[in-house]
């Protein structure tokens, strides 16, 4: 995977833990050397695809907190988190904010203390509304968000409002674009299925580069893709391709921009 970020010559790479066989120091230091030569910023990416299971899994939250020493040994600045998910989309979501917000405020002295942020994934379970309320409990600079634009779609609230609100607190980004598919239930979350950024999907993601600018965003734009769209016949690899090569025009209007 970090060969072929290479080849498509992006900045930085976002390296989810359940994909990572192994977690000792030898491997995360070979992995860590390999960024640094290739030169990528690096998110490390924890929780899939439950996290903390809306506040109520204590064995995830201490494989959490261990998981921040190996976002230390890759080089990470960044820890992304999960801190609930869709399947707990149903269940009251006042209780769930109030647990998390305990453990990510204890989480949050550790990464304070290992000098990383950690940025939690709006995962299709809170809207920005909530999400902010979450990061005023927390009340600590080393907690914002992963944003995800198309997850805020994906519970009906709109990507560009939601960054507009919460543009202070982004530590780093998952950028989708997102179309209907025909035939899905509505219900489902994959009836907006992801499309390659910028190809006639309904995510203003160059009104998102922009506010991330103006707004002094120091890390990536991550594309994400995880359920695509039957048109592009799952060619997973061109759509990233393509999705680069948009998030790259974006980045270049965006840098003129301040010009």
């Amino acid at each position: 995977f970090i060969r072929r970020a290479k080849q498509l010559e992006v900045d930085g790479v976002s390296l989810e833990s359940c994909f990572i066989d192994r977690f000792d120091k030898a491997y995360l230091s070979e992995v860590k050397g390999m960024l640094d030569e290739y030169k990528l910023d690096r998110v490390f990416a924890w929780g899939h695809p439950d996290g903390l299971e809306g506040g109520k899994n204590e064995k995830m939250f201490d494989d959490m907190m261990k998981s921040i020493e190996y976002a230390v040994d890759i080089g990470a600045k960044v820890m992304r988190v999960v801190g609930s998910s869709l399947a707990f989309r149903f269940e009251p979501h006042g209780p769930q904010l109030e647990r998390l917000a305990k453990w990510f405020s204890i989480a949050a002295k550790e990464v304070e203390k290992q000098g990383i942020k950690m940025a939690v994934e709006n995962h299709l379970d809170f809207n920005s509304d909530e999400m902010i309320q979450l990061f005023k409990d927390i009340n600590s600079p080393n907690v914002g968000i992963n944003f995800d634009t198309g997850n805020f779609v994906r519970v009906l609230d709109d990507p560009v409002k939601a960054m507009q609100k919460l543009v202070k607190y982004v530590y780093a980004t998952h950028i989708k674009d997102l179309k209907v598919q025909k035939g899905a239930a509505v219900d489902d979350w994959y009836f907006f299925s992801c499309t390659p950024v910028g190809d006639g999907g309904i995510v203003d993601n160059q009104k998102i580069g922009q506010l991330l600018e103006d707004n002094g965003y120091e890390g990536f734009m991550a594309v994400e893709i995880d359920f695509l769209h039957p048109d592009y016949r799952n060619d997973e690899d061109k759509a990233v391709a393509q999705s680069i090569k948009e998030l790259k025009r974006i980045a270049r209007a965006v840098e003129r921009s301040k010009t």
